[in-house]
């Protein structure tokens, strides 16, 4: 099974070093590529390309997230001209949050318009990825909106997606079929997050439109402060869905690491 890990820019020197150690224990898994998020209205974009550099210089494949709030054609040529000068092959093409108290400014309104621009400008420099939503986005109008914003963006230019995380597969498999019958063909990568802490996953969840079903939720509830036995049952919980996925037929699985290695590797050590 293919597997690829997100990483996001650490902060300081020593998440630096951390986030270093972190993913030479993830690169025994052969990763596809390594990609790494971006903060809201580009606030860590310096970060992100520096933790792309790191990943590049240490032999892997690196993916930048590229948001486009705020963008403009000019700014966004200049940032992908660097990313190719830097040797990026995969970009992770997004709408990008919205800051708070910010206006939809510049010239770029949805994810697909920056689809479009990518391969208008650079043809097929960059392998693109964009983003799913098997549960549907949280600001759709409707599940039919959102299915069609994904379609569009397929169709603007897209290689393959990425998914927000679940807990269900079935509306990963259900978002698949419907979005190739809508002739979005491209390969879907169920996004992966490891249960590590209930107030996290729960906190992460609601802010994000993730679902996490009501038996996982009130088994994680009851668990209390109870360290290991949220681990252990996350485990069970995230390596069956994994599971499910494989035998399914998905192409790869991507691993939300949180810039922590023991997570993933027990789920990598335990569907292996």
């Amino acid at each position: 099974m293919k597997v690829s890990f997100e990483f996001f820019p650490p902060k300081t020197p020593e998440g630096v070093e951390k986030l270093r150690v972190v993913r030479q224990s993830l690169y025994a898994h052969q990763p596809e590529f390594c990609s790494v998020t971006y903060g809201a209205g580009g606030s860590t974009q310096a970060g992100t390309f520096a933790t792309v550099a790191s990943i590049l210089s240490e032999g892997q494949q690196a993916a930048s997230h590229f948001s486009c709030i705020g963008a403009t054609r000019a700014s966004v040529r200049e940032q992908l001209a660097e990313l190719k000068a830097m040797g990026v092959k995969r970009l992770v093409a997004l709408r990008g949050d919205l800051p708070s108290g910010y206006g939809a400014g510049g010239e770029f309104h949805y994810a697909s318009d920056l689809v479009a621009f990518i391969r208008a400008e650079t043809g097929d420099d960059f392998h693109i990825e964009v983003a799913a939503y098997p549960e549907i986005h949280p600001q759709a109008r409707s599940p039919e909106a959102d299915l069609q914003a994904y379609v569009t963006k397929v169709k603007a230019g897209a290689d393959s997606a990425i998914t927000q995380y679940f807990f269900n597969s079935d509306a990963y498999f259900r978002f698949v079929d419907e979005a190739y019958k809508l002739g979005a063909d491209v390969p879907v990568v169920p996004g992966i997050m490891p249960i590590t802490s209930s107030t996290q996953l729960l906190r992460f969840s609601d802010a994000c439109g993730a679902e996490v079903p009501r038996w996982i939720r009130l088994r994680l509830q009851a668990f209390g402060d109870d360290t290991a036995s949220i681990k252990a049952f996350g485990l069970e919980v995230v390596g069956d869905l994994c599971e499910q996925l494989k035998n399914g037929g998905a192409p790869s699985l991507h691993f939300y690491t949180m810039n922590q290695s023991a997570p993933t590797l027990a789920l990598l050590d335990a569907i292996r």
